[in-house]
This record gives C-alpha cells, structure tokens and sequence, in this order.
C-alpha cells in the first residue's frame, strides 16, 4: 500500500478514530490497532473495540492499494505532533510502513490484517431516519454526566434514546439523579427505544459531525450514517426502568431563583460540607429566601441565603452538593426553577420558561 494524504486531515482522522481501538487486548492485539484500507473507495481509516466502531473516509491519492493496521496509541502520538500543513506519504512493506513527512520519517511496525474484524452495521434497520448532528450531540451530551459509571446495572450505566410523537428525548439516571432532554424534529420518526452504554455515547458524540446524519437501528446495534463515515454501537437489551414514575406531578414547595447565585452560593457552602459531601437548603417563604447550610468537624460551617421568589411551604432538604451543581452547566436560562416534592421526595430544576430540560435529584437522609 503507497498513499499520500494530507497532514492536518489524516491527523484528525486518527484523533477520531483512535478512540474506538482498545487500549489494550491480550486476546486479540488487532483491536489495539487502527486499520488503514485504499482502494476503490477511495482510503479510510477504520477501528473496533467490538462494542463500538468506526470507518471514516479521508481524501488523497493511492499509488498502490492495500490494507495496514497500525498502532492506534503510536500513531496518534506521532500525528498529533505535526505542525504544518503539507502532505504525508506512508508507504507498506513487508512488516512495516514508512510514515515520510516533510521533516522526517518514521517507521512502524504492522499489526496483521487478517484478525481484524468487520465493523458491525444494521444490514436491514428496523428505524432509519435523519436528524441535525448538533441536535444529537446535545441530546447525549447533556444527560450522559448522570449515568452510572458502574456496570452492576447496565441500564443504569446506559443513556435511552427515544422518540415521542416528533420528539426525540434523551435520558440517564444513576438511581440518585437524572436528567431529560427533549429536542423538536421536522419530521415524525418512527417509534423506538434504545439503550446505548454512555461511555459508547460519549466517544460517539466526539466524533459526529454536526451537520445532518442518518440513525440505522436494529434490534442489537445503532448505526450513524454520513457521507465520510459510519460509527456504531451495541445496544443494551434489558429494560429501562420507568422514570416517569418517580417525577412528582404536586409540588408543595416551589421556588424561582437567579442561576448565578444558586450556583455561587453552592460554591461557597460546599468548602464546608462533610465527608458525604452533604449541603443544606432551606426553603424560607416568609423571607423569601433558600438558605445553604453545610458544616464540617475538620473545617467548620457556614450560611447563607439567596432572594428567591417561593410559593408553598417552607421546607428544608439534603444533597449532595455535586449533584446540585450538575446541571447549573447545562442550562442556559438565567433564572432557575426549583419545586420540591417534600422531605424524602425528590427536587425538580428547570430552567424557567424552558420545557426541554429536566432534572430530578433525590435528597440525602436528614
């Protein structure tokens, strides 16, 4: 194999693509390795951990087709520290290829092609349909923070993907917070529910472009489809439990206040939680105030409150201070709204005037 590429493309390429080699394999060392294809369509670069995978077409000239694998980690290092512009040439001989950039050569070893596996794909999609690459990114990119990192429950280390009415909604929980995102489509797709792991989402979303994509799902596996590339992902199979159960409809204590000073007063008041990273709020409706409380044996406490506007009654709960920060990133509104379903029941923040965005966090025990 003789191609020549441009420096800058074929560095972001292996940047991309890297993330779905494994970083290590005993088994099967191929999976370290990027696969490196020219031929009658052209050069792409290819890579699979078995759970994720992706192609991913690049332009520049072929003086002699083939295949090489190549590994992924060595590769990204020595094409992350070009810095101009210009073409590269990799060359394949025997066992190793030259890599002859401008200032100097490399070469490497190869890995055997012949291990390396096909890139699963829905063949025949039970969905197919098209959506804005930025509408995807921001659905997974804002709730994929809130599933659980533990593989105890791979639902609940998952993010769900579905669509309602001409909706698609993303959500993810770790049982003690979760977060909804719903975005608006032009047209009506047809009705689904997958589960996709959230480490897969995450190096998903890093990899899309944002322009328009198509979404090819099938019973074990969802494909994103555009016109330089594909990546897919095994699905989840196991039943995603019904959140819509734990979202309160009544709220006895409800609050609206500026995002900012939620936010700054969070700050301040978490230097002082405790080993459970315990913070306090208490919802004031004849001050029209939320007071945060925390105290540590080791530091000491503090309190302070906020203007808030309240309505209800006045209540005081328990949280994790970092589960209260999460989504404070995540809306844009300058005004938070906050209802509370009781002592022991969960809290609900929106943004004000933003119906898109929900997130539920459960307090601690007093």
């Amino acid at each position: 194999m003789i191609i020549t590429v441009n420096k800058k493309e074929f560095s972001e390429a292996v940047l991309r693509t890297a993330r779905f080699a494994e970083r290590r394999s005993a088994t099967l060392p191929v999976l370290t390795g990027i696969a490196i294809v020219a031929g009658d369509d052209g050069i792409k670069l290819r890579a699979t951990n078995l759970e994720t995978g992706i192609d991913l077409r690049i332009s520049g000239k072929i003086g002699h087709p083939g295949v090489v694998v190549l590994p992924a980690t060595t590769l990204r290092e020595i094409t992350s520290s070009f810095t101009d512009s210009g073409t590269l040439k990799l060359e394949h001989a025997g066992d190793t290829v030259m890599i002859d950039a401008t200032h100097g050569r490399s070469t490497l070893k190869t890995l055997s092609p012949d291990d390396f596996p096909t890139i699963p794909f829905p063949d025949v999609p039970e969905v197919k349909f098209t959506l804005p690459g930025t509408s995807l990114k921001t659905l997974i990119s804002t709730v994929a923070p809130c599933a659980s990192p533990s593989s105890v429950r791979p639902e609940l280390g998952s993010v769900l993907i579905e669509s309602e009415s001409n909706l698609i909604k993303a959500v993810a929980t770790d049982s003690f917070r979760l977060a909804e995102k719903k975005i608006s489509l032009s047209g009506k797709p047809t009705q689904f529910s997958i589960l996709i792991p959230a480490k897969n989402a995450l190096d998903i979303i890093q990899t899309l472009p944002d322009d328009d994509l198509e979404m090819l799902i099938d019973e074990h596996q969802c494909a994103f489809s555009w016109a330089d590339g594909i990546v897919t992902t095994r699905l989840v199979t196991v039943p995603y439990p019904d959140y819509t159960q734990i979202i309160p409809k009544t709220f006895p204590s409800e609050a609206t206040v500026l995002r900012k000073d939620f936010d700054a007063a969070i700050r301040r008041s978490s230097v002082f939680s405790d080993q459970f990273q315990k913070i306090t709020l208490a919802f004031d409706v004849e001050k029209k105030k939320i007071t945060f409380s925390a105290r540590n044996s080791d530091i000491g406490e503090s309190s302070e409150g906020i203007n808030a506007s309240l309505t209800g009654e006045s209540t005081e709960l328990s949280f994790n201070h970092r589960y209260l920060q999460t989504p404070l990133s995540l809306i844009s509104a300058e005004n938070l709204s906050l209802s509370a379903a009781g002592i022991g029941r969960p809290l609900i923040i929106k943004g004000t005037g933003d119906t898109s965005f929900l997130y539920l966090v459960m307090p601690m025990n007093q």
